[in-house]
């Protein structure tokens, strides 16, 4: 005599196959015929950016893809971003081997790189504000700087 008290209703069932195929079918019609609205997509990243009230919002200030002129013949080059908030600036460059920069006015300070709710990676900035990752980041992205006397976010980015 079987254990087995399967009636065919899922209880005491394993996970059927059918029901986990139409999940995911039904998962990516909704994602083609009713995507998040990019609006609301960007509330709900600027409000998971200010999860900390006491954190500040360094705004983009400088994009080398939007401000800067492009070098005739030049490959691959560099991306280099500026942030503000206040006093505070953090400037980056984004590179193939990974991500530099500096934060100032010069301090030890350590640099949260996000690409999700968790850090990607962390680095930490030394005497004179500079730092260094070998992560460069793909996709949406922000970083979070920690200093004796305050937290900075940057908004979200594409790299």
């Amino acid at each position: 005599m079987s254990d087995d008290i399967g009636d065919g209703t899922g209880f005491g069932d394993g996970p059927d196959v059918e029901e986990e195929l139409l999940e995911e079918e039904l998962r990516q019609a909704v994602s083609l015929l009713d995507p998040v609205p990019p609006a609301l997509l960007q509330s709900a990243v600027d409000a998971f950016a200010l999860r900390d009230l006491e954190t500040r919002v360094a705004e983009l200030t400088f994009d080398s893809f939007v401000d800067a002129i492009p070098v005739r013949g030049a490959a691959a080059v560099p991306r280099m971003l500026t942030f503000s908030a206040g006093e505070t600036v953090l400037d980056v460059e984004l590179t193939d081997e990974g991500l530099i920069g500096q934060v100032l006015p010069p301090a030890p300070a350590r640099i949260d790189i996000l690409t999700g709710p968790y850090p990607a990676a962390t680095a930490e900035a030394d005497d004179m504000g500079r730092f260094t990752s070998t992560v460069t980041p793909s996709g949406p992205f922000a970083l979070r700087l920690h200093t004796t006397d305050e937290t900075v976010m940057t908004e979200w980015l594409r790299a």
